[in-house]
């Protein structure tokens, strides 16, 4: 019972105690039943301590039975004498059979959600009644509470370590048996994936360059990698290409067809088959392109949280972006603090979604004067906090680029100036002008 408004929370109690007594008649069903339910879904704090009791036993593989969970929870310190025993007894005899008790457990679950939900709205409602806070904020603020009720979280508060470990541990559970060489997206390059551990949930990647180095091209073959091999879907937003424009260049790539010839229409027999290969390939997937130039965070953050699959978001690219939507006005103030700002929220946006975001950036002209034209972290343009903020930074340098008479004019180097998982460097790729596509070169990471 809610005290201040009078209302009753919703819970079932029966379900709740049919799922602890499952777990103590038949230990066989605990990791199925974790694999759904949380202690944060048990209404009761009874029953929440003894199902913590549990997990923790469970995954430090000890016997389940009812004498080894009372002991551990003397262990614990949440023990209460006589009445944990006699409520123990008690689950065992409303507990017929475990035959059902992922029947229980949706029952539980149900009713954790519409709690939360209530909280939720509760909180709109202070936010909307509140005198501080804009109709575009508290909008903004209730899409992103029922966007983590739908996705199973909670935005805010402090989460024991104890429930994260569950989390954790069912994640560790689900790499084991997928066999995957990285625990993240693939990009699609062998060794960049091996670097970065492929693209991971919650990363803000950040890829900078001169202009022309090809940093679309390397974003488009990640999204095409991604979208590929995971079948999640991959939001692409655009502010300075047409998604005419993209869709010629995944083309050009997928199909190894020359952009000069996309572009005038001007295709061989041959390129004609292999475009119709490249235009299957391309509408297997679920790429979603958006082109509107004058997007805010905010709002590209409000177009991926109705995307139900979602695997990966691209930006392309921040210096374009709108600081409209944040809740901030910065006509006065600095680019330099606007595209900071912008960049915060990219962070942000990626932790909300809980997927990767890749987000393309401009260089300034400083590596220009320099004798080594590789770039570096201070070439961020107006860049503030973006390397703060940025989880993982590659720079594209091809010195074909500046060096029309060099040894090998099309290989590029991918460097890895930021890495919050693992080591910085530089791998190598070849650059296929013609297709617009970056592919593994067969050299050493860090080497020639």
């Amino acid at each position: 019972m809610d005290e201040l408004t009078g209302r009753k929370k919703p819970w079932a109690p029966e379900a709740e105690q049919a799922v602890i007594g499952s777990c103590l008649i038949d230990p066989h069903c605990i990791s199925e039943i974790l694999a759904v339910l949380h202690s944060e879904d048990f209404y009761l704090d009874q029953n929440r301590e003894i199902f913590d009791t549990i997990y923790q036993m469970f995954t430090y593989a000890m016997t389940i039975d009812p004498v080894t969970v009372l002991n551990q929870m003397k262990v614990r310190g949440v023990y209460r004498e006589e009445s944990s025993q006699r409520y123990v007894r008690e689950l065992m005899e409303v507990t017929p059979t475990s035959a059902n008790v992922m029947k229980y457990v949706q029952i539980v679950r149900d009713q954790a959600l519409l709690r939360s939900l209530i909280t939720a709205c509760d909180e709109v409602i202070d936010a909307a009644a509140g005198s501080g806070s804009s109709a575009g904020d508290v909008l903004d603020l209730a899409e992103k509470k029922i966007y983590a009720l739908r996705q199973g979280r909670v935005i805010g508060g402090l989460v024991p370590a104890s429930q994260v470990v569950q989390t954790v541990y069912a994640h560790l559970s689900e790499l084991a048996q997928s066999g995957k060489s990285v625990p993240g997206l693939s990009t699609g390059l062998r060794d960049l994936d091996r670097r970065l551990m492929g693209l991971n949930n919650s990363d803000f990647i950040l890829v900078a360059s001169r202009p022309g180095m090809g940093k679309t091209s390397l974003a488009l073959n990640m999204a095409m990698a991604a979208a590929r091999d995971s079948k999640k879907t991959v939001a692409v937003f655009s502010l300075e290409m047409s998604r005419e424009q993209l869709v010629q260049r995944l083309l050009s790539a997928e199909g190894r067809i020359s952009l000069g010839h996309l572009i005038t229409g001007n295709l061989s027999v041959e390129e004609w088959r292999r475009a119709a290969q490249a235009a299957n390939s391309i509408s297997t997937t679920d790429i979603r392109i958006n082109d509107n130039p004058t997007l805010s965070v905010a709002e590209m953050n409000a177009q991926c949280r109705r995307l139900d699959n979602l695997g990966l978001v691209v930006i392309d690219y921040l210096q374009l972006m709108q600081s409209s939507g944040s809740g901030h006005n910065w006509s006065n103030e600095s680019r330099t603090q606007a595209v900071s700002d912008i960049s915060r929220m990219i962070k942000i946006m990626a932790k909300e979604l809980n997927v990767p975001v890749i987000c393309l950036s401009q260089l300034s002209r400083s590596n220009e004067t320099r004798e080594d034209k590789r770039p570096r972290l201070s070439d961020l343009r107006e860049s503030g906090s973006i390397e703060q903020d940025a989880d993982i930074v590659i720079g594209i340098y091809r010195e074909g680029y500046y060096k029309e008479e060099c040894e090998n004019p099309n290989l590029a180097e991918a460097i890895v100036l930021k890495n919050r998982h693992g080591e910085t460097g530089k791998d190598y790729l070849i650059w296929q002008g013609e297709y617009t596509s970056f592919v593994n070169a067969e050299i050493s990471r860090d080497e020639g």
